[in-house]
């Protein structure tokens, strides 16, 4: 027979793996009497957690949110997990909780045994952190719009455009998507009636948020590759349309499929749609692609890569 104290941290930690457990279930795991479930069950309470019971045929226990953080029950990978997150949160990204990510993090190795504290150790002794000049994002600010997503709430903020123009906006949160170190909203803009994308360091939002509005249906094609296509071609000022000489399989399958959305042509030729800053850039990574190509549109990016190729050829040639 185990001890008490034993028997209560299995007993949490299986109250922490399902969200609904049967007592005759709890009882044949910890091999002891239903009774004896409902007496630990009632031990558990007193430390703090919430546990709540359903009578009846079906009827079992439930780990909820209560009033204050009880302590947690982490496996190896998940306490790896946890303490390589705070110490990737220190170092920036998300203003506002570096500090309070090093004082978690300092009690989180202060109690992990030593086989995984030389995992996390040696992570942090063997890895440099790039200094990043990226936007960070208030840690308020992005609470703040999650709880709206998660509320379904209209939000009002104020919002500067990549072309510096400043706008008030009212949209219907949908999701929150981190993409390397940046924040990007997917909300219903109730101005356009359309989905846009916004980026959160640049959002600015007004207090209180508005009503509660039945959630929408999220963009037919899902949140990451909505935000990938308007990163790809909505958010440049130059587009263009340029006809590859492989399929759109193998286009696909190569870094043409970083550039923009691919349509087929035929089993030997598709269409890349892509978008740039500058006409010099967009040349110089199409060159890169390596395959036969043919730029439809615009006639300014076929007269950028006919200067960069005269370019190239004179470079490359032998010196006299």
């Amino acid at each position: 027979m185990k001890s008490t104290s034993a028997r209560l941290l299995q007993l949490l930690s299986l109250l922490q793996t399902r969200k609904d457990w049967p007592g005759s279930d709890l009882a044949d795991r910890l091999a002891v009497s239903p009774r004896t479930v409902r007496r630990d069950v009632d031990r558990l309470r007193d430390l703090g957690y919430p546990i709540q019971a359903t009578m009846g045929t079906g009827g079992g226990y439930q780990l909820g949110a209560g009033a204050a953080l009880p302590p947690l029950l982490l496996d190896d990978d998940e306490a790896v997990a946890v303490a390589v997150g705070l110490r990737t949160a220190a170092q920036g990204g998300v203003s506002g909780i570096e500090e309070t990510s090093v004082r978690a993090l300092a009690k989180l190795l202060q109690v992990l045994p030593s086989r995984l504290r030389r995992r996390v150790d040696a992570l942090g002794a063997f890895t440099v952190p790039m200094p990043s000049e990226g936007p960070t994002v208030d840690a308020d600010i992005l609470a703040l719009i999650a709880a709206t997503c998660r509320d379904s709430e209209r939000l009002r903020f104020d919002y500067e455009s990549h072309g510096g123009a400043a706008s008030r906006r009212i949209v219907e949160p949908h999701r929150l998507v981190s993409h390397g170190r940046r924040w990007y909203l997917v909300a219903w803009d109730t101005g356009r009636e359309d989905w846009r994308t916004f980026r959160v360091d640049r959002m600015r939002p007004l207090t209180p948020t508005g009503p509660r509005v039945p959630p929408r249906d999220p963009p037919e094609q899902g949140v990451a590759a909505y935000l990938a296509e308007r990163m790809n071609l909505h958010m440049w000022p130059i587009k263009a349309r340029v006809r590859l000489g492989v399929s759109a399989e193998e286009a696909l399958e190569g870094p043409a499929a970083r550039y923009g959305p691919v349509e087929a042509v035929d089993e030997h030729s598709c269409v890349l749609l892509c978008a740039g800053q500058e006409l010099v850039g967009m040349a110089c990574y199409l060159a890169m692609l390596d395959v036969e190509m043919e730029v439809e549109e615009p006639a300014e990016l076929r007269a950028e890569m006919a200067r960069l190729g005269e370019r190239l050829t004179r470079t490359g040639r032998t010196p006299s």
